[in-house]
C-alpha cells in the first residue's frame, strides 16, 4: 500500500529559453507515454538525509540546462504531428510512503506493486497538460527509499535519459554538470535529397501466427513476468557456443539475444514454417555521417527486424540466430537512417506506429507470440546513480508492456553478470525458464 503525502511542481531554478522546438519524425513514432524506471536505495543509518529536498532542489537546477523536460508537447497539423513548447511549466514531483520493506520486493520484477512506486500520467487529459518528467520518492518502513521516474519517451531515448539522470545526480552531490546536452533536433530533419531507399519492414505489421488474421487473440492471453540471471560464466559459455563453429566473432549481446530468441521459439512450440521476428533497438548516433554528438538530447534510435522461421532457429546452431541478429544490426548505415527518416516524413498518419507503456494496451505495435522484442540497457549511463547517499541497490524497468518484451540489464553487483527481465504468456513461461538454463 502506497500513500501519497505531497505533490509538487518543480520548475527550472533560473531563466530558460522559451519557444517552440521541432520534434523530428523519429520522435513522432515513439510511445506517447512516460517510460517507467525504478531505483531502490538503502540510506546510511548514521546520518539524517532529507532526500525530498535534495532531489527537488537539484532537479530544479538540472532543468535549467535540460529545459526541454520542463516543457509540454502539443499537437499540430490537425493532431497528426507534435511539437515541443518550451514553456518552463516544470516537472511533477510526488512524495509517498509505504509500509512495505525493500526486501519485500525480492527480485524487483516489474509487478503492479513496483508500478505503484512510479508516477503515472492521466492520458485522458490534453497532451499539452501532461508534464514530461514525473518523479516519485517513496519512503519504506525499513528506512530505504525508491525513486520512480516516468520520462516522456517522445522527448528522449535511454542514452539521453541517462545523460540527464547522471547530471541531475552530479548536481545533487554538489558537482558540476558533465557534458552539456546537444539540443538541436533539426539535425534529424529530413533533407529534400533524402528518399526511402529501403523496404523498412519495421513499419509493417508484425508477423502473425499461421492461420490467424490478427493478433487480438494473442494480446488477450494471460502473461507473467520473470527476472532470470545470467552469471559471467554462463555468458562466457554462450559466447563460446555461438562462436565455436563460426569465423564471425559474435558479441555478448548477439550471443545472449540469440539464446533468448531461441528459447522463446522452443517454448512456444509453433510449426516449423512459422515465421518469427526479433525486433532490435539500435542507437544510430554513430551511424550517421557526420555522427550525431553523443550528447544529442532526443531519440536517436530505430528498430530493425531479424527474421527467420521456428524450424530454422530451433534446428540450427545458436550461431544461426546470432547471424540473423548481426545482419539486421548491420543494416543501420547512414543511408538507412536517412531512408528511415524520409519514409516517416512521407507518412501522413504516424499514430499506427505508436504504442503505450501499459500492459494490455489493445492498439499499436505488438511483438508477442510468435515474435520477440529485446532491448539492452548494458550501454546506458543510468546505472550507479548517486544523489548523495550512495549508489542504487537496484535499477530496472517499471513495466514490461506485452508478451515477448525483454530487457537485458547489468546486474547491480558489477560482477559481469546480467539480468533478463521479460514478459511471456503464462502457458510458455515455465518451459522458457527451464530452457533458459538447460540450453546454455
Amino acid at each position: 500500500m502506497v500513500t501519497l503525502k505531497a505533490s509538487h511542481e518543480v520548475k527550472p531554478a533560473g531563466d530558460t529559453p522559451r519557444g517552440i522546438m521541432y520534434i523530428p519524425e523519429v520522435d513522432q513514432v515513439i510511445a506517447i507515454s512516460h517510460a517507467p524506471t525504478i531505483y531502490f536505495y538503502r540510506l546510511p543509518k548514521e546520518t539524517e538525509i532529507n532526500a525530498a529536498e535534495i532531489l527537488k532542489d537539484s532537479l530544479s537546477k538540472a532543468l535549467v540546462v535540460f529545459y526541454p523536460l520542463a516543457g509540454r508537447l502539443q499537437w499540430i497539423d490537425q493532431g497528426l504531428r507534435m511539437e515541443l513548447d518550451c514553456n518552463a511549466m516544470g516537472a511533477l514531483f510526488l512524495e509517498a510512503e509505504s509500509e512495505a520493506k525493500i526486501d519485500d520486493f525480492e527480485d524487483f520484477r516489474p509487478t503492479p506493486e513496483i508500478r505503484a512506486l512510479i508516477p503515472s500520467a492521466d492520458y485522458n487529459k490534453p497532451i499539452h497538460e501532461l508534464p514530461l518528467l514525473l518523479v516519485q520518492l517513496t519512503k519504506f518502513s525499513c528506512g530505504g527509499i525508491s525513486v520512480g521516474l516516468g520520462i516522456s519517451h517522445v522527448l528522449v531515448d535511454g542514452q539521453a535519459a541517462g545523460h540527464f539522470i547522471s547530471n541531475w545526480a552530479r548536481i545533487a552531490r554538489g558537482e558540476q554538470i558533465e557534458r552539456i546536452p546537444y539540443l538541436d533536433r533539426t539535425k534529424l530533419r529530413p533533407e529534400e535529397s533524402w528518399a526511402p531507399r529501403f523496404d523498412h519492414p519495421e513499419f509493417k505489421p508484425a508477423t502473425l501466427l499461421i492461420g490467424h488474421s490478427s493478433n487480438l487473440e494473442e494480446r488477450k492471453k494471460e502473461t507473467t513476468v520473470a527476472m532470470l540471471k545470467l552469471s559471467k560464466d554462463q555468458i562466457s559459455k554462450l559466447k563460446t557456443k555461438v562462436n565455436s563453429a563460426n569465423c564471425t566473432s559474435f558479441t555478448r549481446y548477439e550471443a545472449v539475444s540469440a539464446h533468448l530468441w531461441r528459447c522463446a521459439c522452443k517454448a512456444r512450440r509453433q510449426e516449423s514454417e512459422q515465421v518469427t521476428n526479433m525486433r532490435i533497438v539500435v542507437d544510430f548516433r554513430n551511424h550517421m555521417e557526420p555522427p550525431l554528438p553523443k550528447e544529442y538530447f532526443g531519440n536517436a534510435i530505430l528498430h530493425v527486424m531479424a527474421t527467420t522461421t521456428f524450424g530454422e532457429i530451433v534446428s540450427k546452431p545458436l550461431a544461426y540466430a546470432a547471424g540473423k541478429i548481426r545482419q539486421a544490426k548491420e543494416m543501420v548505415t547512414n543511408e538507412y537512417v536517412r531512408s528511415y527518416l524520409a519514409y516517416l516524413k512521407n507518412e501522413r498518419d504516424l499514430s499506427k506506429f505508436r504504442y503505450f507503456h501499459v500492459v494490455g494496451y489493445p492498439k499499436g505495435l505488438f511483438y508477442g507470440n510468435p515474435n520477440i522484442e529485446i532491448t539492452s540497457w548494458t550501454n546506458l549511463s543510468i546505472f550507479g546513480t548517486n544523489f548523495g547517499w550512495g549508489k542504487e541497490i537496484y535499477l530496472g524497468p517499471g513495466t514490461l508492456a506485452y508478451d515477448g518484451k525483454t530487457f537485458i540489464i547489468p546486474n547491480n553487483n558489477e560482477d559481469g553478470s546480467l539480468v533478463v527481465a521479460l514478459r511471456l504468456q503464462v502457458a510458455h513461461m515455465d518451459t522458457y525458464t527451464k530452457l533458459f538454463y538447460e540450453d546454455i
